[in-house]
């Protein structure tokens, strides 16, 4: 049998696999034929590559289709190429910038062309680009375009993506209400039967992420049991199971069952890690926030602050964070940047930047200005969520805005309007099922009670709310029965201050003999050296800098050791190693993105948009860090697996281990460094600004 007749033996074959549901051996037969495939060959390649969790290999298959129809003069077949390039740089990575690039190249190939397909899958991929840039009405126009042309040509997924866009752009530029019936509409189309099932799954996403943004949990719950019995005869649909997995997720914790809600959001998490770039902050930030509401200080914080570093908004969780942790001061401060100068992350799975999205926002600043004593601030964000509330009609930003009024005027001292808002707020969050708000509710209606002289009842409520946190594995919230109780006339929302004690200007270390004297806050202590503490001497000598685990232990081996240590498994060997944290593959397809960015950087410049040219460097700026993620000190590849595995366990050992042995000696100093360190496989010491600590540390 001759090399071609070979190939497309495995090209029928791969196919066969693929429609018997087996695209793991797809994937396998057809990446050992690759270098040989065809057009067709390579798009199937890029499907079940997609299906396997191999993004990139999606990428370069339909790139390397689209070159090669360009060459051979099949404009058609090029555009079509390009249009799936930007529909999946839309999905899996909100790099705008490179998805104008790829929209414009299939514009131009399709230029001069007879109207066809492809161009409405296009215009759903430009319909979305300017969606995701903020660009409504002209979303609403592209999304409306598609319908017609994918109409016409009888073509039912462009369609259905579509009209799941002109809801949305329907529900934020023109009529509440009609854009609600719209939505409705869509899950009709979507389950015609005449949809592929990848398109099935990205508009019951899209339909149960517009629900939730318009917090309309009841319809978003119904949809997402669809979705999950639908998804049971479709085992592989590329990243929307770990969605699905993020929505259910975000119902549980509402429900009040946030074991269950956790364990979804870790496995959402590890399914939507091949995936996902950017918007890999959706499920880390859902994460923190369970983790937030169970107690869980530490690992919330880690969550938000990998959210952050994927390039994603953690607020308005990460405040609320900082506010439970008693730091008032910096919990206000993001909340109001975060108002003020909204980041604009681009994401299908977030609304609009418009009112609706400022929601969470404002109730959160109600809540972080009342603890900084800020009335005034805290009663306009309290108005405008009643606003938002009012006009998307949703019972639960009602509750929302409710709580929030109360909350004020029982600061200003209309204790019977305070009453009647919490008692309001309560009755919602209850026939909503949402336990967790409902006990805050009564919190809310404790402080009342109590300030109106009524202690019996505040006393009831306080117990009835720290039942409902029990029960669902919520931690007792800091201000509640420590605050309010027999007997106690505490100003129920008084001021939190800010934790961590006094403030020192430098920090030492110094290394002496076979011991480390450590001073801060104007004290002075000798520990016995330890390898912990010199990870800590690099962390502390550079602060705010990431340093991966394998890093701090390559370096401190190639450091003279003067002291004797007991023996210690060879870390930075890398037998059992699974390979670097990017392949030269993906490092490539990030190359490529880069040159697209820049290409939009050039054009936006052109033109005079500084707005797009802002945004584009900040996703160039983005790619540039994931790019120094996965290589090392020295330009070396990061390897993942056993080897990182073993670094990540035996630093994060080693450091806490001094850690612990710091507060033992020097509580201040434990208190401070417990705070500002951060651990696991990029570890960081990352102060509050505010405290102004410079250190000393030995010179390696």
């Amino acid at each position: 049998m001759g090399a071609v007749e070979q190939v497309d033996e495995s090209v029928a074959a791969a196919r066969k696999a693929a429609e018997d549901g087996r695209p793991r051996v797809a994937y396998d037969l057809l990446r050992d034929a690759e270098a040989w495939l065809d057009t067709d060959g390579l798009a199937l390649l890029a499907d079940v590559a997609y299906i396997t969790g191999d993004v990139a290999t999606t990428f370069e298959a339909w790139e390397r289709v689209h070159d090669r129809a360009v060459r051979a003069g099949e404009p058609l077949v090029a555009a079509g190429a390009a249009t799936q390039v930007a529909m999946h740089l839309l999905l899996d990575t909100g790099l705008l910038a490179a998805v104008r690039m790829w929209v414009k190249r299939a514009q131009r190939l399709l230029a001069g062309l007879e109207i066809t397909p492809v161009d409405a899958a296009l215009a759903v991929a430009h319909g979305y680009e300017r969606l995701l840039s903020g660009d409504l009405v002209a979303s609403l126009d592209w999304a409306r375009y598609a319908i017609e042309v994918g109409t016409t040509h009888e073509v039912a997924a462009p369609v259905a993506l579509a009209r799941v866009m002109e809801a949305r752009g329907v529900l934020f530029t023109d009529d509440v209400a009609a854009g609600l019936d719209l939505l409705d509409e869509s899950a009709a189309v979507a389950t015609s039967g005449q949809v592929d099932p990848l398109s099935v799954g990205l508009v019951y996403c899209e339909l149960v992420c517009a629900w939730q943004g318009l917090a309309q949990y009841d319809r978003a719950e119904t949809l997402t049991t669809e979705m999950e019995r639908w998804c049971e005869g479709h085992p592989d649909l590329g990243s929307v199971h770990g969605r699905c997995r993020v929505h259910r997720a975000e119902l549980l914790r509402m429900r009040g069952d946030l074991a269950a809600a956790q364990a979804e959001a870790e496995a959402a998490c590890e399914e939507l890690r091949p995936y996902l770039r950017r918007e890999f902050g959706w499920p880390l930030t859902e994460l923190g926030t369970i983790r937030l509401r169970r107690g869980d200080l530490a690992g919330a914080r880690t969550a938000f602050l990998d959210a952050h570093r994927a390039g994603w908004d953690p607020q308005p969780g990460l405040a609320l964070l900082c506010l439970q942790e008693g730091d008032a001061s910096t919990a206000a401060s993001m909340v109001d940047q975060a108002l003020e100068r909204p980041l604009g992350v681009p994401s299908k799975e977030l609304p609009p930047d418009t009112a609706l999205r400022r929601a969470p926002l404002l109730a959160a600043q109600v809540q972080v200005s009342v603890a900084m004593a800020r009335p005034e601030v805290a009663r306009s964000a309290a108005r405008e969520l009643t606003q938002v509330a009012e006009a998307y009609t949703s019972p639960a930003l009602e509750a929302d805005a409710a709580f929030a009024a109360g909350t004020v005027d029982l600061v200003e001292g209309h204790l019977g309007d305070a009453r009647r808002a919490h008692q309001r707020a309560l009755d919602l969050y209850s026939e909503l099922t949402m336990p967790y708000e409902a006990a805050w509710a009564r919190i809310g209606l404790a402080h009342a009670n109590r300030a109106e002289g009524v202690p019996e009842l505040a006393t009831l409520e306080i117990e009835t709310a720290e039942e409902i946190l029990r029960e669902i594995g919520a931690a007792a919230p800091r201000m509640a029965a420590d605050r309010v109780g027999p007997g106690r006339e505490a100003d129920p929302h008084e001021r939190v201050t800010s934790a961590g004690g006094s403030r020192a200007s430098v920090g030492r270390m110094l290394l002496e003999g076979d011991h480390i004297s450590l001073s801060f806050g104007g004290r002075t202590v000798r520990l016995r050296d330890l390898k912990g503490l010199r990870y800590l001497a690099r962390l502390l000598a550079e602060p705010d800098r990431e340093f991966h685990a394998l890093d701090l232990v390559t370096a401190e081996e190639g450091t003279s050791a003067a002291q004797p240590r007991p023996p210690e498994p060879d870390l930075a060997a890398t037998e059992g190693d699974l390979g670097p944290a990017l392949d030269d593959r993906a490092k490539v397809a990030y190359r490529r993105r880069l040159r697209d960015i820049d290409e939009d950087i050039e054009e936006a410049r052109s033109m005079g948009d500084e707005e797009r040219t802002a945004r584009a460097e900040v996703e160039r700026e983005f790619l540039i860090r994931e790019l120094s993620r996965a290589v090392g000190l020295g330009g070396r590849d990061r390897p993942t697996g056993a080897t990182a595995e073993r670094a990540r366990v035996s630093v994060t050992r080693a450091v806490r281990y001094a850690l612990r042995r710091v507060d033992e000696h020097h509580p201040e100093l434990g208190a401070h460094l417990d705070h500002a360190v951060r651990t696991g496989t990029y570890l960081a010491y990352e102060p509050d600004p505010r405290a102004m600590v410079r250190w000393t540390v030995p010179d390696r």
